[in-house]
């Protein structure tokens, strides 16, 4: 056995529903893991220190920034990424209302999103504005995602949404 191989630690947990195994250094993040190590390329890599939310997943229905975490912190857990999402009344909303530009951004927004209405489905605006600001769209699709968020949470907004990247 090599010194690399030595380094390696099994990691069990359920992603998407489906239980897998894998082996992870210690120092490797759980967004390299599903991207590199399973083929799950939803989750992007944009800052890689937890700023932007492009690598939002949900882990035990929460959403977290992928980038943030070990591998080997997900043991035991539930993991659902955006390929887990299919066709989720958050994921047609954002389509409904075009509420993305280059794309890049959406999956994290849709993670977060999901999970907001998951764990507060009676989120008012001022909620759904603090969850936000976690997530950061670099081509101002802003006005399309409150709109989203209006239609999940059916709250009237008479203020113009703030930029939530400010």
């Amino acid at each position: 056995m090599s010194l690399q191989e030595s380094s390696m630690y099994p990691v069990n947990f359920q992603i998407n529903g489906e239980r897998k195994t894998i082996r992870a250094r210690g120092a490797d993040t759980l967004l390299y893991v599903l991207r590199d190590g399973l083929g799950l390329t939803g989750s992007k890599s944009g800052c890689d220190n937890g700023d932007c939310g492009a690598c939002t997943i949900l882990v035990n229905d929460i959403p977290m920034k992928a980038c943030l975490i070990l591998a080997v912190e997900a043991e035991g857990q539930h993991i659902t990424t955006i390929e887990g999402l299919k066709h989720s009344p958050v994921q047609q909303a954002f389509v409904q209302k075009q509420a993305f530009q280059c794309g890049y951004c959406t999956p994290g927004f849709i993670m977060n999103c999901h999970g907001l209405a998951n764990l507060h489905p009676n989120a008012n605006e001022e909620m759904v504005q603090l969850w936000l600001e976690s997530n950061i769209c670099r081509c101002t699709s802003y006005v399309e995602i409150h709109e989203v968020m209006k239609t999940i949470f059916a709250f009237d907004s008479r203020i113009e949404p703030k930029s939530f990247g400010d």
